[in-house]
């Protein structure tokens, strides 16, 4: 089992950064990667980014590259998203998840994932 927690969400205008973190507990040696999703009212929960274990590979949506950055801290089991330049439609619920599987083709897809934060809040006012 891996416990994973979110921290560092809130309330900042556009154009401001937030860092966003997720520190895991656990079985982590074993968890290949890890990712951050994130989910606005009434809609679908949305990849945003994602790293593997040794922080060698990355990958982001499009809606976020560029602005936001993926980094991990093995020795602190955990997970950072440096968000910049933030814009309101970047306002949801972010979480933190880690998939145990090998497959990297399906990074983006949430329903891969084995283990889920409780999510943090992001808001951005115009």
């Amino acid at each position: 089992q891996v416990q994973l927690v979110e921290s560092g969400g809130g309330l900042v205008q556009a154009g401001d950064s937030l860092r966003l973190s997720c520190t895991a507990s656990g079985r982590t040696v074993s968890v290949p990667k890890m990712g951050w999703f994130r989910q606005a009212p009434g809609k679908d929960r949305e990849f945003v980014a994602v790293i593997t274990w040794s922080g060698s590979t990355t990958d982001y949506a499009d809606s976020v590259q560029g602005r936001f950055t993926i980094s991990r801290d093995n020795t602190k089991n955990t997970i950072y998203l440096q968000m910049n330049i933030l814009k309101p439609e970047d306002t949801a619920v972010y979480y933190c998840a880690a998939d145990n599987s090998l497959s990297w083709s399906q990074r983006r897809r949430a329903n891969v994932y084995d283990y889920w934060g409780q999510g943090t809040q992001v808001t951005v006012s115009s």
